[in-house]
């Protein structure tokens, strides 16, 4: 089993770091020209991927700790259902703001002058 994990992560190390680049090569790129938005690219998707991962961790451990709450007192299940759904809203904002960011730096880039 765990030879089989280590295979999956390296397989995945090589698909990003080492033949990623490769795919946003161009010929442009050669020239100096789109290196920057190329690696600006992958950047961003690597970004709004680890967001998303760990807001999806971050609402599991809020649904689990809720629902666990919630069986061991019924009494309270409004305020906590209630609580539990506010929570995973601002949860939720953080991946949505990354988004946000993410097009801002794809299709209005500040940096690329």
């Amino acid at each position: 089993m765990n030879r089989t994990r280590a295979i999956t992560g390296l397989a995945t190390f090589i698909a990003v770091f080492v033949a990623a680049p490769m795919a946003f090569a161009s010929e442009g790129a050669a020239a100096g020209g789109g290196g920057m938005s190329a690696m600006l690219g992958l950047g961003c998707v690597i970004g709004l991927g680890i967001a998303a991962g760990g807001c999806g961790i971050g609402m599991g451990n809020t649904v689990s700790g809720s629902v666990n709450a919630m069986a061991r007192n019924p009494g309270f299940y409004p305020k906590i259902f209630m609580n539990m759904m506010i929570g995973l809203a601002l949860i939720e904002g953080f991946v949505i703001y990354t988004l946000v960011i993410v097009f801002l730096f794809m299709y209005a880039n500040p940096f690329l002058g």
